[in-house]
């Protein structure tokens, strides 16, 4: 076979190669102690295109960068008024909610990806994937999300930063997180978009462990290592510790 087909179809195979993302975080590792009372992960990188130079006639492309926390199950309850006090009424539990959210992009999210690119990669508050257990109506699970966000961004663990993402040159993007002190422990990602003219071009994922250390490190593995020995001994340490308060309280 002669190599002059291949050279002729050399400007489609360039013209089809996508970027590429080199993102970081500033932190991998994030250690909580008691004196722990947040932390700011700083997100960025780097954009190479193909040729190593910027595309010409295009559009200009944005940075979406997504950081999430292990998922758990989280049962929530509707309280309703009943003669007067107020009772749990329905209730919903969700399998597979991110204990952590935290949205960060160059644009407003809803300016730069449908709502289909959107649901697909769960780009903002209003389009994450919660996989109740029941299949409830519509309109209640619809409900009970919103209350659930609400709650979490109440506390600090959901929120959007529309243009938080600074890109230079059209190369070179940071953006800032806030983490919370009261963020849960374990793996978490941060997930970075390259997105133009409304389609995700390129992807990259790069993960961050938050966990205890010092003596509540040590409380965290007893409480989940030996939960019956921990129980025990936190019953006898409150009944002790009431009784020394009680003798000093007699002796003043």
């Amino acid at each position: 076979m002669k190599p002059w087909p291949l050279l002729a179809l050399t400007p489609l195979l360039m013209a089809q190669a996508k970027p590429v993302l080199v993102p970081d975080v500033s932190q991998r590792n994030i250690e909580i102690a008691y004196s722990f009372t947040g932390a700011e992960l700083l997100l960025f990188g780097a954009i190479l295109y193909p040729g190593g130079r910027l595309p010409t006639g295009e559009q200009p492309t944005d940075i979406v960068v997504v950081v999430k926390g292990p998922t758990q199950s989280i049962l929530m309850r509707e309280k309703e008024k009943v003669a007067g006090i107020w009772v749990n009424a329905a209730r919903l539990r969700y399998r597979s909610a991110p204990s952590f959210y935290a949205i960060a992009s160059s644009k407003p999210i809803d300016r730069l990806v449908d709502d289909r690119t959107r649901a697909i990669y769960e780009l903002g508050l209003d389009s994450l994937q919660l996989s109740p257990a029941s299949s409830a109506p519509a309109p209640i699970q619809d409900r009970f999300q919103k209350g659930l966000v609400d709650l979490k961004r109440r506390a600090g663990l959901y929120y959007e930063a529309p243009r938080a993402v600074e890109i230079t040159d059209g190369v070179l993007y940071r953006a800032r997180v806030s983490i919370p002190a009261r963020v849960p422990v374990g793996r978490f990602t941060a997930e970075t978009f390259l997105i133009r003219d409304g389609r995700v071009l390129a992807a990259a994922v790069r993960d961050i462990d938050i966990r205890k250390s010092g003596f509540e490190r040590f409380v965290a593995r007893a409480a989940d290592r030996s939960s019956v020995t921990y129980g025990l001994v936190a019953v006898a340490l409150s009944v002790f510790l009431g009784w020394a308060a009680g003798w000093i309280a007699r002796r003043v």
